[in-house]
């Protein structure tokens, strides 16, 4: 019997955004007779935690501070702020593929933008096989327009293979990667729930929007909406879960002054980092998804479909993969983005319709528990492992 394959996984940051928790679960998932896996990450945080309670292995090969915190925009804005950052980063690269030699692993799989770039070069001195996992839309609306030209180019000539969260993220790589598959961001069967049918709405009704708190998620958006529907559902209660990241905490104090100035404060609570978005999702009547740009997924609209609680989101990128049914009708409630009006309104039909909006519910729950599981996530990347690793190196 051949011995499993052997991969490194690099992410950048030990923080539990998005694509940690879905890392987390796929690590968890993978089947041991097939894979094993060590992460490698840059920087100490509770990433670490949360992989070695899922029986993962983990290393940290610590990125200088002032480079990890360097974010996308900065380092985009010009050639030489990007040439300069380059140059900073090679005794880290060195570093990486001397571990990476002495792991001997069969592929390397990095799994965020910053891990992508430093793997390049890392796993080519390594001679190793390297696989990008995107998570993130590569355009001009989230990186500035010289990057995501770089990294569309790179993503081509770099990698040997190319794993997209969504269709819409492959749409922003055109055109595409020599090799490259598509792969949900998978749920456990814990996040699904046994039975819609029986789930308890909370009375009064609660309204909330689950994720990091930042522009790209749309918290002043959705507050602006609370307002509107504030007079109209006078019991109704207003949730905003989660916490600034990275370099985001100007956003969350304008959120915050949004919600003071509109008088909000004994209806609407910011409830800070949870520790369980699942039971985030058990606590509400209706999930809202305000972004205001197109998401590359949209992984809390699955999330809260799994838990059967009805989901008003704006449209764009990844949601469109996830909320329509095969006959182009919809599994939720969609509006435009930035469109407060459109997004109020969509939420007072859900809760002047209850019924209707249970029914659509369980519809999605069914499609979700079908589509989305981690065994056929952990599968496809698996085997996109096991091809590269059966390849004569050259």
């Amino acid at each position: 019997m051949s011995r499993p394959t052997r991969v490194v996984v690099l992410d950048h940051t030990a923080q539990l955004g998005g694509a940690e928790l879905a890392l987390v679960r796929l690590c968890a998932a993978l089947d041991p007779a097939r894979v094993q896996v060590i992460v490698v990450l840059f920087a100490q945080g509770p990433l670490v935690v949360r992989l070695e309670k899922a029986g993962v292995k983990v290393r940290v090969l610590p990125l200088a501070r002032a480079l990890g915190a360097t974010d996308r925009q900065t380092a985009g804005s010009s050639v030489w702020r990007a040439g300069a950052s380059a140059a900073r980063t090679a005794p880290f690269v060195l570093r990486l593929a001397w571990l990476l030699r002495a792991l001997r692993p069969d592929v390397v799989h990095a799994t965020s933008l910053k891990a992508d770039l430093l793997a390049l070069p890392a796993a080519r001195l390594a001679r190793i096989p390297l696989v990008w996992h995107v998570h993130d839309r590569i355009s001009d609306d989230y990186l500035p327009a010289r990057l995501a030209q770089v990294f569309r180019w790179a993503a081509r000539h770099g990698p040997e293979h190319v794993v997209v969260n969504s269709r819409a993220t492959a749409s922003t790589l055109l055109p595409m990667p020599r090799g490259w598959t598509l792969a949900h961001p998978g749920l456990t069967s814990e996040q699904l729930v046994a039975d819609p049918d029986e789930r308890l709405d909370p009375s009064p009704a609660v309204v909330g929007l689950v994720g990091r708190i930042s522009p790209t998620k749309g918290q002043l958006e959705f507050v602006q909406a609370c307002a509107a529907l504030a007079e109209r559902h006078p019991k109704a209660r207003f949730r905003v879960v989660g916490a600034a990241l990275f370099a985001e905490r100007a956003y969350e104090a304008q959120v915050r002054e949004l919600v003071e100035r509109l008088a909000l404060g004994d209806r609407l609570e910011l409830t800070g980092w949870a520790e369980d978005p699942t039971r985030e999702l058990d606590g509400l009547s209706i999930l809202v998804h305000a972004s205001p740009a197109p998401e590359p997924f949209g992984q809390v609209i699955v999330e809260a479909m799994a838990r059967g609680v009805p989901v008003v989101a704006t449209r764009g990128g990844g949601v469109e993969e996830i909320a329509y049914t095969p006959d182009g009708s919809s599994w939720c409630e969609l509006v435009e983005p930035h469109d407060v009006a459109g997004l109020a309104r969509a939420v007072d039909e859900v809760l002047s319709d209850p019924a209707t909006a249970r029914l659509r519910a369980r519809a999605a729950w069914e499609d979700v528990r079908v589509r989305f599981g981690i065994d056929r996530t952990a599968d496809g990347i698996t085997r996109v492992w096991e091809l590269l690793a059966s390849r004569p190196r050259g």
